[in-house]
């Protein structure tokens, strides 16, 4: 079966679609562009599965790759034979390859090589043939000292290395074993001596037993990374009852004939049996088969985290409010910046509420006189530490001056830090202190999260589990198609994007997005997308592969603001003059819109799927597929654990999805975890079905176990526990009476919020 057969069969799509699709990124067409813009070619393949696609591609073609390698390397030994042959054609798997080049590889000299060397193979295939032999009587025969066979027992030993060798290296029986041992085969975990104390984390696994295939993927990288650290000790076999002999033995012993029916070489036969389990294949099988169950559990650590990608990135805009960030912290102070609505700094400062300064009073005046001065909006509030302090003096602020028709909003400031200290963010603000380019961080992450986060290496984010402990490699390039995936569907505008979130277009790289930002600023905004080809090094695939992904608003050509690509323009066009309607007076029109019928316009170029796309788009340009904003009021009171009580009602925000559950942000600097099994009364397979990343929900604490930081909490029905309900951005409710530090009034009856706010105003 050919790669494009076989992808075609795993898809569940036609091999012509496949082609078409193979074809396509060969040309150097990016997923994004063949998903939007060559429906007709591919039949309509969507993203996933092109992702999946261009995966198994390169899967496939390193094994044929390999495949041909083995080919050649086999026969330029002169052992190729017609049926081997067939069966390495036949090999669906790498690891299948594998077992059947390993007798053919060329080794180091093992000890079952030297004891070929010695002529003492024919023990081993007269035994064999023939049990009745007496194996001490035949290989007396073979003792030679010229050889290094100095006795009946060396000759015996050097044909048992041969033997266990020809039995490890048998593929039908390896893959038989490796597949009987992932079926049956049970891991076991135990703590190492004098280990309790320092791998508590781990007490789960200090005694622990279940069957590998059985294993889910947070389970397995658990007990690999308490092995890895020297916590924890594994092992892999099946169960044996006492006295038995291991059954592994007997399936070596069927595959090559032997039975002990009290014949001279039947014992000497069925105990090499046992020795090829017990010191060969027993060891490489495990070793294979923790690898196997290492890369399942990578694979579906790095689905979590990319489905968990995916949706913060494509959480709700705020949109372009001007906006006040508070990076909070206690000692140091809370950092403040100001960014208009296009994101742009504006005025940046520190203030010093908590602790030991204490200046409350102060630092109200000081954000009153900002949000004033700048006309600010809304305040995006970091989540880390002191966060509900910084909270409460928002919502002072709120309270104090509700002229100022403010709300505030908790932020995720994951990879913040990480972002200010970056090179990125030294190129873009030289000047401005590392600690104050986190709240800019945090204003513009709330204005437009994926503007902002696409700057941050997504591993910083934060949105996985033992992200550090998967294969690296694969996690980058899932992660990176995710992010490409997200910017083209909400689409960029090339007047506003920055150099980062330009890099992820299709079609375009680091080198091409810093050209179109050195152009913008020397030649001013783009007014047309056609003006896009002048940008140094933009050539025609460029141009092709990027142009319906970016927008320019208010141009000269509406169609630029749109995800309509320019090379069907004439297409609008020839609606237009069949129609008698200008272009402009088209867009937005939805009865008229709704009213074509796609197979009038669609040709050998342009098909029905196409027309229906630019139908779909004209009638709301440049539409953003994210949701409406909303956010979560967290509890007045409860800023802690040691606040937290069972059967406590509680707002707050999913953070984080994993195949066991879903971490919520209750406001208590500890994320609780609602279990799959209580995030609905029904049964749930999968909690990404109730649940996503950045959604609000309501639960009720069901568990508090402070020493370990942990938090039980349940989305099942009862006090207050269910999915939030959509609804625009509001306030959030006042924050609960608490006693103010003293401040010096500016005037008698004045407080010092009243008194900035006079000053702002020039009163």
């Amino acid at each position: 079966m050919d790669i494009n057969q076989r992808i075609a069969t795993e898809l569940g799509v036609q091999v012509a679609q496949v082609k078409a699709a193979v074809d396509l990124i060969g040309e150097g067409s990016t997923v994004p562009f063949i998903a939007r813009y060559r429906k007709e070619a591919t039949g309509g393949l969507d993203d996933t599965q092109l992702r999946k696609l261009e995966e198994r591609l390169g899967y496939l073609t390193e094994l044929n790759e390999r495949r041909a390698s083995v080919l050649k390397a086999i026969e330029e030994q002169g052992k190729l034979t017609p049926e081997l042959a067939r069966s390495i054609r036949n090999a669906d798997t790498k690891v299948e390859l594998e077992d059947l080049y390993a007798p053919f590889k060329i080794k180091r000299r093992t000890k079952a090589q030297i004891a070929r060397e010695a002529g003492l193979e024919p023990i081993v295939d007269q035994l064999l043939a023939n049990p009745a032999l007496s194996p001490e009587a035949l290989a007396a025969s073979f003792v030679s000292a010229e050889k290094g066979v100095t006795d009946t027992k060396a000759a015996l030993d050097g044909a048992r290395h041969i033997l266990i060798e020809r039995i490890a290296e048998k593929p039908e029986l390896v893959g038989h074993l490796r597949q009987w041992l992932w079926s049956d085969g049970v891991i076991s975990s135990k703590v190492g001596k004098g280990k309790d104390a320092e791998g508590a984390k781990f007490s789960d696994y200090f005694e622990f037993g279940q069957k590998i295939k059985d294993i889910p993927s947070h389970r397995a990288l658990a007990l690999l990374r308490g092995r890895a650290e020297g916590i924890l000790n594994l092992d892999l076999d099946v169960a044996v009852a006492d006295g038995l002999p291991h059954p592994a033995g007997g399936k070596i012993m069927q595959a090559f004939g032997i039975a002990d029916k009290g014949r001279p070489a039947d014992k000497w036969l069925s105990e090499t049996a046992r020795l090829a389990w017990k010191a060969k294949l027993a060891v490489s099988l495990s070793t294979d088969l923790m690898t196997r169950l290492k890369e399942q559990a990578d694979a579906e650590a790095i689905s979590v985290f990319s489905n968990n990608l995916k949706d913060l990135l494509l959480a709700a805009p705020a949109g372009p409010k001007v906006t006040m960030g508070l990076d909070p912290g206690i000692r140091t102070g809370v950092k403040v910046a100001v960014v208009d609505a296009t994101g742009k700094v504006l005025d940046t400062t520190t203030i010093y509420p908590h602790e030991p300064r204490k200046d409350w009073q102060g630092s109200l005046a000081a954000l009153g006189a900002l949000c004033i001065r700048h006309k600010v909006e809304v305040i995006a509030i970091g989540n880390g530490t002191a966060s509900r302090e910084t909270d409460k003096l928002a919502a002072d602020l709120i309270k104090g001056a509700p002229q100022l028709k403010l709300t505030k909003v908790m932020v995720s400031e994951a990879g913040a830090s990480v972002y200010s200290a970056s090179e990125l963010a030294a190129n873009e603000f030289p000047d401005l202190d590392v600690s104050l380019r986190g709240a800019v961080s945090i204003a513009r992450r709330l204005q437009d999260p994926l503007a902002e986060l696409v700057k941050i290496e997504p591993k910083a984010i934060g949105v996985g589990q033992y992200q550090h402990d998967v294969d690296q490699a694969g996690l980058a390039r899932s992660l990176d198609a995710v992010v490409e995936d997200c910017v083209n569907s909400v689409g960029v505008d090339v007047n506003t994007a920055s150099p980062a979130l330009l890099t992820h277009v299709a079609g375009l790289n680091e080198t091409l997005a810093s050209n179109i930002v050195v152009f913008r600023n020397e030649n001013g905004p783009f007014k047309t997308r056609k003006a896009l080809m002048k940008v140094p090094r933009l050539g025609p695939k460029a141009f092709e592969q990027s142009a319906g992904f970016l927008r320019i608003m208010n141009g000269a050509d509406p169609l630029d603001g749109s995800a309509v690509h320019p090379e069907a323009y004439p297409v609008v066009e020839k609606i237009a003059l069949a129609t008698a309607r200008p272009v402009k007076a088209m867009i937005g029109d939805s009865a008229f819109l709704k009213a074509l019928n796609p197979r009038q316009f669609a040709d050998d170029k342009f098909g029905i799927p196409t027309i229906t796309d630019i139908i779909a788009e004209l009638e709301k340009p440049g539409r953003d597929p994210r949701p409406e904003f909303k956010t979560a009021s967290f509890a007045d009171g409860v800023e802690k654990i040691s606040d937290l009580r069972v059967g406590m009602a509680l707002e707050g925000v999913v953070t984080n999805v994993t195949n066991f559950g879903a971490f919520v942000d209750v406001g208590v600097h500890q994320d609780g975890l609602v279990h799959i099994s209580e995030l609905s009364d029904k049964f749930v397979k999968d909690p990404r079905e109730v649940v996503k990343a950045g959604d609000v929900v309501r639960v009720r604490v069901k568990e508090v176990d402070a020493p370990r930081k942990r938090i039980a909490l349940t989305m099942k029905s009862g006090s207050g526990a269910s999915r939030g309900a959509s609804g625009s951005m509001a306030a959030s409710p006042p924050a609960a009476s608490y006693k103010m530090p003293n401040s010096k009034p500016e005037a008698a009856g004045e407080s010092a919020l009243a008194a900035a706010l006079r000053r702002a105003r020039g009163e």
